[in-house]
């Protein structure tokens, strides 16, 4: 039996949450058991599964390892895969082991292009690799700086091919991926987007002071809100050599801190979120959302806690601009 979900006021959102400072107002929740929950996506009339299969999973993958690991994510339920050129050869490996699902999934790519000449010749080679006509979401990609978004909106910026490429079909909804708030709001300041993709972790919230104000905003503008780094424990200590394959950042391997991590990202109004690139924790991260709940109040407070003494991946201010 299907369980459908709306909190239609924040004031229920708050009840159900405690003393969180957030809420899940405005998103509509479809919740089945054994299966992975689905959200909507800001404006976009979509609903999306709660955690996002990243193109890193079969990046250096067999062909029948892709297949193997894009079976099985639709087999829990995830509809939304996100891909980009720079991840290795995750377009090759996951343009053929998606095809047989195409019609039935949402297909994300990015672009970390800044000009319209380069970005339309990405975007082409990207669709062929992914074997498809369209992209359902095409984002801006680790867009950083102030001056990385005057370009992109320049005469000869990307932002033009974009748009260019939309009136043709070639994408549905434009999105941008952004690493600083001062990005993502200059972004978010300058064109009506569908959707960010941003990192929403649960230390860089607290002892970074990173995620507040951008999430806010989006709300504002009713965009599609999608995660990552939920997962991200902090930056390999110095002289500490990288253990986990796929990850540049130290990753939450045990799995009930984990799910207290995912949990706090998918308890704001987030619609998916994309667990790391390593198949080992993306699998683990499949098992434990299908088990999805808020965090409870003493939760709460235990993950404030923790979070305030970590050390964030990123921060705001931006310590690089």
């Amino acid at each position: 039996m299907e369980r459908r979900v709306f909190i239609k006021s924040a004031s229920v959102a708050v009840t159900a949450l405690g003393c969180f400072p957030a809420d899940l107002s405005g998103i509509f929740r479809e919740v089945r058991p054994d299966t992975i929950e689905k959200r909507s996506l800001g404006k976009t009339g979509v609903k999306l599964s709660i955690l996002g299969f990243g193109g890193v999973v079969v990046m250096n993958a067999t062909s029948s390892e892709a297949s193997s690991r894009v079976s099985e994510a639709i087999d829990f339920g995830i509809n939304y895969f996100d891909v980009a050129p720079t991840y290795g050869d995750a377009e090759i490996k996951l343009g053929p082991a998606l095809e047989p699902y195409r019609k039935d999934v949402f297909l994300a790519c990015k672009t970390q292009e800044r000009t319209k000449k380069a970005g339309r010749i990405e975007l082409e080679n990207s669709l062929r690799q992914l074997r498809t006509d369209h992209f359902d979401l095409y984002q801006l990609h680790a867009v950083t700086t102030p001056a990385e978004v005057e370009t992109i909106f320049s005469e000869d910026g990307v932002m033009n091919m974009i748009i260019d490429a939309k009136k043709e079909g070639k994408i549905r909804f434009i999105g941008f991926n952004a690493h600083s708030v001062e990005a993502a709001i200059a972004l978010m300041d300058s064109f009506d987007f569908d959707t960010l993709m941003f990192p929403i972790n649960y230390i860089t919230w607290y002892a970074g002071n990173f995620g507040p104000q951008v999430l806010e905003r989006a709300k504002q503008k009713n965009m599609g809100i999608l995660a990552i780094k939920s997962m991200a424990k902090g930056p390999w200590k110095e002289g500490e050599e990288n253990q986990i394959e796929k990850c540049w950042y130290e990753p939450l391997t045990n799995p009930n801190e984990a799910s207290k991590a995912l949990r706090f990202t998918l308890s704001h109004p987030v619609t998916s979120a994309i667990p790391p690139g390593n198949e080992s924790l993306f699998r683990m991260a499949l098992d434990l959302m299908t088990r999805f709940e808020p965090l409870s109040s003493s939760e709460i407070e235990d993950i404030k806690r923790a979070g305030s003494e970590g050390k964030p991946l990123f921060e705001y201010p931006s310590l690089e601009l």
